[in-house]
């Protein structure tokens, strides 16, 4: 089978870094395009550079990297430092990186690559708010029946929120843009808290990402490490969700996940409850179906899958 042409849009970000890392380590399954970046986690300025960080860090200088929206479709931007620190990838000391970030806007490749590819060839893997791919969407409505999938990390519905009571962080930042992803017709499965909450870096899974003696392992280690104390003051949990490296994973290994078909609606009028993912995990609507709603993931698989792949860099 020929492996899954990707574009990753992503807001480095830890647990971002990691999935970046098993794409490039998974060659037969997965044809990078290229990366594009949106603020999220830490503004666009940062994460356009960690993008090319971690590609430097897989040694993947030829990786191309672009810079997107620097703020959400109608919203100040809000981002997640107390998570991921100053820089997004606090934890390892890892250089600045020499490789370009690509002139043309995030946005524009998005839209220039999925007209230019055939349809339904290219897989779009949003790991960080759903910005770049609502405004391409408005921006090039023929582009969305050319999409294959959308396979993106956000949202929650047992897990409810995790930036507020009722949200995730990525569909919190940018509500509008989420709630036209979903309502776009295109085929999107979703990797929420849910499944994500169950993907948890114990120390003994940490320690294997650091037995493996090379510097994708150590610095693996060092970034879980480093979010990890968050999560674990947070939820009391034995380790940290690795939230984003599920999109990917699923892409190499979907008979590790589980799910089911349902329909997703996103708040955006609420002050209360706004970027809540409103999840009909009990088809107690007749809304329809929208989205392959993941809920659970072989962890143990998941993490042997992992720690294989990262060993490859």
């Amino acid at each position: 089978m020929s492996p899954r042409r990707i574009i990753i849009d992503t807001d480095p970000g830890q647990d971002d870094a990691v999935a970046i890392l098993l794409a490039l380590a998974s060659p037969d399954e997965i044809e990078l395009l290229g990366i594009t970046a949106v603020a999220g986690n830490v503004p666009l300025e940062l994460t356009a550079k960690n993008a090319r960080i971690v590609c430097e860090l897989a040694g993947r200088p030829d990786v191309k990297v672009f810079a997107g929206c620097e703020a959400p479709l109608a919203r100040p931007l809000v981002t997640a430092e107390h998570v991921h620190g100053k820089t997004g990838l606090d934890g390892p000391v890892l250089p600045d990186p020499t490789m370009p970030l690509q002139e043309r806007h995030g946005v524009d490749f998005i839209i220039d690559t999925l007209r230019a590819e055939p349809p339904g060839s290219v897989t779009l893997c949003p790991l960080g708010p759903l910005t770049n791919i609502a405004a391409a969407f408005r921006r090039a409505p023929d582009v969305i029946e050319r999409v294959a999938q959308i396979v993106l990390m956000g949202g929650a519905y047992f897990e409810v929120g995790n930036i507020t009571p009722a949200a995730e962080f990525n569909i919190y930042v940018d509500p509008e843009a989420a709630a036209e992803v979903f309502a776009s017709g295109a085929d999107i499965v979703v990797m929420p808290l849910d499944v994500t909450h169950k993907a948890l870096v114990t120390r003994a899974r940490n320690d294997a990402f650091r037995a493996l003696g090379t510097r994708v392992g150590e610095a693996v280690a060092q970034m879980t490490d480093f979010f990890e104390r968050f999560d674990r003051e947070k939820y009391g949990s034995d380790g940290a969700p690795l939230h984003d490296p599920c999109v990917t994973a699923y892409l190499v290994r979907p008979d590790l996940f589980t799910g089911r078909r349902i329909n997703v609606e996103i708040e955006t009028g609420s002050d209360l409850t706004r970027g809540m993912t409103v999840a009909d995990w009990w088809r107690v609507t007749d809304r329809p179906e929208n989205a392959l709603f993941i809920g659970d993931v072989d962890a143990d698989g998941f993490f042997a899958l992992l720690t294989d792949r990262l060993g490859r860099l």
